[in-house]
């Protein structure tokens, strides 16, 4: 029982930590991390070589605003809407500021 309070007290400062590590990450290498999960659909960088849309060189704007949009549910989709409400919108901001850098 003691071991088990223990175990908790040091752990939950970790996962407070790496919560707020994800939620602020800054970095051009956390972005990309988060960035990095897009990749399945919509190709390495962004570069899609199938029919998902290609994200490289969009519009940062534009492109936090559909996945704001599929977040809230006002854009309709088969897995993005799910997908989306996994980010915070800073994470959103990050992942469509790291697209719009990418060369098409």
């Amino acid at each position: 029982m003691k071991v088990m309070r223990v175990a908790r007290a040091v752990a939950m400062p970790l996962v407070v930590a790496c919560a707020w590590s994800s939620a602020y990450a800054q970095s051009p290498a956390d972005a990309r991390a988060l960035a990095a999960t897009c990749t399945f659909c919509h190709g390495t960088d962004g570069r899609s070589v199938g029919i998902t849309p290609s994200l490289a060189g969009v519009d940062k704007s534009y492109m936090a605003q559909q996945m704001k949009d599929f977040k809230t549910g006002k854009r309709p989709g088969t897995i993005m809407h799910q997908l989306a409400k996994g980010y915070t919108d800073a994470q959103i901001e990050q992942i469509a500021a790291y697209f719009a850098a990418q060369k098409r």
